[in-house]
């Protein structure tokens, strides 16, 4: 569900008119739904109420500090990837007991940051960052809460830049190599072993991979990590079970929030852990969209293309996976329909956002909606060509708020330098 929606033939956000937003804040631009980000992550909240858990919002899918802030009101803590993601979700009000640092290149001085700030727990993914956490929490007299993310080989059966949990991704470590990491973690004085982490991948739509993956996870618990761990005085008390969870962007039936969390209480039962969620897709994917503007309609003997000031440096998702992100007129004017690919200003032929498309024909001027826009859209955004990124908009109700404002000129150069030498 969101609260886009067309009256009398114009697209609102809320209470308020898409091209109104347009028209005053400028194009291209993301806009987000307030009402829809907070009912989304109610509705998962909500579907885990019967276990105890925590819901860490993935920071990495969109990181604009409105977003975030409204997430920590709601009790929300935050599945972080770096210093930088840590440093948003502080500004933004965050609990640090609720922040679970993952990624597998944890730098120094971000170990660092996150131990003085006191987060839950670092998502471990070697054995070596293993070793840095320990001489790292070591030099500056604190210890590392750890979980260590395992791999356990499923097939999400989604996009392969987004499949993390198979035996050939960099991310965790092999289940059945796992104990042995464990056992040098607790002899390791400066570590505190408190959890067990598993995330296999985005954008799933069945619930197999998920259920699958548990019942991996749930029978190495059982069988193999909690009698031995328990003999060295160590209780896991934290399962990350990460995130993944799909929207629809075109006609895709990923499972309700509620179907999701029955499936995975029903495989915890009888464990006695916190549970960690890390959804980001499911909550903003489909509260955001990209308005942007069409520039020029241009057609040749081969194809039709319709040329929009938003390109592959605002939203990459199209050219970088292939993904199709439904495109929708902010006003209904003209039922004619024409096959066209959708393409930006980018000089590069991966720049589009629809290949071979149907949709309504637009005039010069005519704001169009790339629709579902609000995961791994800004977040992934660029100065490609040099062009200044968009201004991000949150609308709440009959109001709506400039939450990041549009980039100048000068923010192109800020940092760069002449040297005297060429001068």
């Amino acid at each position: 569900m969101n609260h886009f929606e067309y009256r009398n033939g114009e697209m609102f956000a809320e209470g308020v008119p898409v091209k109104r937003i347009a028209k005053e804040v400028g194009t291209p631009a993301y806009v987000y739904s307030l009402a829809t980000l907070k009912r989304h992550f109610q509705v998962f909240d909500r579907a885990f109420s019967a276990v105890p858990h925590i819901v860490c919002f993935s920071v990495k899918a969109n990181s604009n500090i409105a977003l975030l802030r409204a997430f920590a009101k709601e009790g929300g803590g935050f599945d972080i990837v770096s210093g930088g993601e840590l440093f948003r979700a502080l500004r933004a009000g965050a609990d640090p007991k609720k922040i679970v640092f993952s990624g597998v290149g944890k730098k120094k001085d971000e170990i660092e940051y996150a131990l003085k700030s006191g987060i839950l727990m670092f998502n471990v993914e070697s054995e070596d960052e293993m070793v840095t956490l320990n001489e790292i929490a070591g030099g500056i007299g604190k210890k590392a809460p750890i979980s260590l993310r395992i791999n356990p080989d499923v097939d999400p059966q989604t996009h392969p830049y987004i499949s993390t949990g198979m035996k050939k991704a960099k991310f965790g470590v092999d289940i059945k190599r796992s104990l042995e990491n464990y056992k040098k973690a607790v002899s390791m004085p400066n570590l505190e072993v408190v959890g067990v982490d598993c995330h296999i991948g985005s954008q799933l739509t069945s619930l197999s991979p998920f259920v699958d993956a548990l019942a991996r996870v749930r029978e190495y618990l059982d069988r193999v990590l909690v009698g031995s761990l328990k003999r060295e005085g160590v209780k896991i008390r934290y399962l990350d079970l990460g995130g993944g969870l799909g929207i629809s962007y075109k006609d895709e039936m990923p499972p309700h929030p509620e179907e999701y969390a029955r499936a995975i209480i029903q495989g915890l039962e009888g464990l006695d852990v916190t549970l960690i969620l890390e959804p980001g897709r499911v909550i903003v994917g489909n509260a955001g969209i990209l308005i942007t503007e069409v520039q020029y309609i241009k057609e040749t003997d081969e194809k039709k293309f319709v040329i929009v000031d938003g390109g592959m440096n605002d939203l990459i998702r199209p050219a970088l996976y292939g993904s199709y992100q439904a495109i929708q007129p902010v006003v209904e004017k003209n039922s004619e329909k024409i096959v066209a690919d959708v393409v930006g200003p980018i000089c590069e032929s991966g720049d589009f956002f629809a290949k071979d498309r149907e949709i309504a024909r637009p005039r010069r001027g005519d704001l169009l909606a790339v629709m579902s826009a609000g995961a791994y859209g800004f977040t992934m955004a660029s100065n490609y060509n040099s062009h200044p990124k968009p201004p991000e908009v949150l609308v709440d109700g009959d109001q709506y708020y400039v939450i990041r404002t549009r980039e100048t000129m000068d923010d192109l150069i800020r940092g760069e330098t002449i040297p005297a030498a060429l001068e």
